[in-house]
């Protein structure tokens, strides 16, 4: 390179590259460079554009740390929820009345404006209130779900099953395993548009799911005793314990 060509920036970046000990041998040149501001007209230092680079870097790990937090308080807050949704099924004694408990559980513990189910299927679950209204439309299209669906179309045939129509809604299939014929179909209802929409996580629904279908297994065999699907017999008396 003679001295009377110029130099462009790539020449100058080669340069600083090739020489990576440059500033350190030449410290009064790095003390005194100055460059133009992110935030203004002004210029500025290199080593106090590399301070608002860190102070950048390091809002944006405070934000991503933060919404870290929130998802985990949200979590652990849904995780409790769970557990005493589930804990009110294990302690419900009569079969017959499982259906009703998963439905209004789920209502009170999430507070959801409405929530259906229906089930199919299961043996016992004759009477119990939630095996009518089921078409093999609604059955077919539970078959098909292979994960929950949440959004803003209230459309669907199962969402005539809520008191009034809802501003979202998460429509979940439940099945015994992921390979099983569905048994039932649970309809969650929400007031708030963005409740349930189409782009949040379902991995809470699919254990909602999970759990709702282990517990209606009780259905999945009738009554064969003088004793009634309530566990009681035609003159009031309890069904007795089994021997110890």
């Amino acid at each position: 390179m003679t001295e009377s060509q110029d130099l462009d920036a790539s020449d100058v970046a080669a340069f600083l590259q090739a020489r990576p000990d440059f500033f350190q041998t030449h410290a009064d040149v790095f003390a005194t460079l100055e460059i133009p501001s992110p935030h203004g007209t002004r210029a500025i230092s290199l080593g106090e554009r590399q301070i608002l680079t860190l102070r950048e870097r390091n809002r944006d790990i405070e934000w991503r740390l933060a919404e870290l937090i929130r998802n985990a308080t949200a979590n652990e807050l849904i995780g409790q929820h769970i557990t005493q949704w589930s804990a009110r099924l294990l302690g419900e004694s009569v079969p017959h009345r499982i259906p009703a408990e998963i439905a209004l559980g789920l209502a009170e513990q999430f507070k959801l404006s409405d929530v259906a189910l229906r089930v199919w299927d299961l043996a016992g679950a004759a009477g119990c209130g939630f095996t009518d209204g089921v078409s093999d439309d609604v059955r077919t299209f539970a078959a098909s779900l292979k994960k929950p669906y949440c959004g803003n179309d209230t459309g669907f045939e199962a969402a005539g099953w809520l008191r009034e129509p809802p501003k979202s809604l998460a429509l979940v299939a439940l099945r015994t395993a992921a390979d099983a014929p569905t048994i039932g179909l649970l309809v969650l209802a929400s007031d708030d548009a963005q409740r349930f929409h189409t782009e949040m996580g379902t991995a809470f629904l699919d254990v909602i799911a999970q759990l709702a279908a282990a517990a209606l297994q009780r259905l999945n065999a009738p009554a064969t005793s003088e004793f009634g699907v309530d566990g009681v017999a035609a003159n009031g008396s309890p069904a007795p314990l089994p021997p110890a």
